[in-house]
């Protein structure tokens, strides 16, 4: 729905494969990095969503990843259903979703 609102997204793949020799490898992006990630067409500004279902909890290293983003006045939220990320995406809202509590601590 992202990109038929004029938006650039894509969504992080990350996983644990086996070399050859059988040592297991860690793939992808950070510990904590939102599932989705993307840009505005309109004005190029990058977006950061993390998705969860209704009653979805919000994990450590995503509360962390979170405290990273507010010190950068990131455009990030948690959506738990398009109609909150396409509300994020266009109010370029910073910590939507995340608990109010946590937010102040940044």
């Amino acid at each position: 729905m992202l990109r038929m609102h004029r938006c650039e997204c894509w969504r992080g793949n990350v996983g644990l494969l086996y070399t050859k020799d059988g040592r297991p490898m860690r793939t992808g992006l950070p510990n904590g990095f939102p599932d989705l990630f993307g840009m505005k067409m309109a004005n190029g500004k990058a977006f950061y969503i993390e998705v969860k279902t209704p009653t979805g909890k919000i994990q450590p290293d995503q509360i962390a990843f979170h405290h990273e983003l507010m010190h950068a006045h990131a455009v990030h939220g948690i959506a738990r259903s398009v109609e909150d990320a396409i509300k994020i995406v266009d109010e370029e809202l910073v910590g939507f979703g995340y608990p109010k509590e946590d937010i102040w601590l940044c």
